[in-house]
C-alpha cells in the first residue's frame, strides 16, 4: 500500500518544464514573465507514465500591466505641458494618457482625446479600478456629459495628469473634482 502511495505521490510532482518568455518593459528597466506550456507529452522517472502538458498563451498579467504604466506615469512627472502635446517635450492630459498607455508592455493604442478615450474604456468603479486605470473629468454630475480632462489612476485619491502650463505633469489628488469623476479601463472588467 505504501509502495503504491509513494508511486502516485512521485506521478504527482513529477517536473514538468516551463519555458519563460520575458516580455520587455522598457519603462522599468526590467523584465515581466509569462509562462507557456508547450503541450509535450514527458516520461517520468519510473518508466512509462506519461504527462500531457497543458497548452497555454502566454500573456502579460493585467494588475502587472496596470503597474507598469502608473510606474510610468509617475517617471513623467516633472514634464512640461503643451496645449496638443504628445511626447515628453510636452503633453496635454490626453496626448500624456495616450503616451503612457503607447509606451508600456508592448503598449496599448488609445484614441487622442479625453472624450474619445472616456468612449473606448469600460466604465467601472473607485473601488474596481487599479493603478494604470485612467480617471475621466466631466463637466456636470451626469457620468455621460463630456469629458474635459484625464489622468492615470494611482491608487487612493491620487493620479498622474498633465495640468496646467504652469504646473506640467504631476501627482495630485483628484477630490477637487467631487463628484464629476469616474474610471475606465481597457485591461480587466
Amino acid at each position: 500500500m505504501r509502495r503504491n502511495w509513494l508511486a502516485s505521490a512521485a506521478v504527482a510532482v513529477v517536473a514538468i518544464s516551463v519555458p519563460v518568455t520575458a516580455l520587455a518593459v522598457p519603462t522599468l528597466g526590467g523584465t515581466a514573465q509569462a509562462a507557456t506550456l508547450s503541450g509535450q507529452q514527458k516520461t517520468t522517472a519510473a518508466g512509462a507514465v506519461k504527462v500531457r502538458q497543458i497548452k497555454r498563451v502566454a500573456t502579460t498579467a493585467t494588475p502587472l500591466w496596470n503597474q507598469v504604466a502608473a510606474a510610468l506615469a509617475k517617471k513623467l512627472v516633472g514634464d512640461p505641458y503643451v496645449s496638443g502635446g504628445t511626447s515628453p517635450a510636452g503633453f496635454d492630459c490626453s496626448g500624456f494618457t495616450q503616451y503612457v498607455y503607447k509606451h508600456t508592455g508592448g503598449g496599448k493604442p488609445i484614441d487622442r482625446t479625453a472624450e474619445d478615450q472616456f468612449l473606448q474604456f469600460k466604465r467601472i468603479s473607485k473601488a474596481d479600478a487599479r493603478p494604470g486605470d485612467l480617471v475621466f473629468f466631466h463637466e456636470t454630475s451626469n457620468p455621460d456629459s463630456y469629458v474635459y480632462h484625464v489622468g492615470v489612476y494611482e491608487g487612493g485619491n491620487d493620479m498622474v495628469a498633465a495640468a496646467t502650463p504652469g504646473q506640467g505633469v504631476l501627482l495630485q489628488s483628484f477630490t477637487w473634482a467631487g463628484d464629476t469623476i469616474t474610471f475606465g479601463t481597457i485591461t480587466h472588467s
